[in-house]
């Protein structure tokens, strides 16, 4: 955990929504990852952006 930042998402809970979307393992297995990374990046770089912290 760190505060004011996402580090991760719940895999977990990610791999269930494939599941009951009926996606295949397989297909999450090689999307969530490439997803989460995405998704990680760019909701701290909106939380900078919000707070005034701009990267230099």
């Amino acid at each position: 955990m760190l505060p004011g930042a996402v580090i991760g998402w719940d895999l977990s809970a990610a791999l269930a929504l494939g599941h009951a979307l009926g996606i295949p393992p397989a297909a999450m297995a090689e999307l969530v990852p490439v997803m989460e990374a995405v998704m990680v990046t760019k909701l701290n770089e909106q939380m900078e952006h919000a707070h005034g912290r701009e990267e230099g």
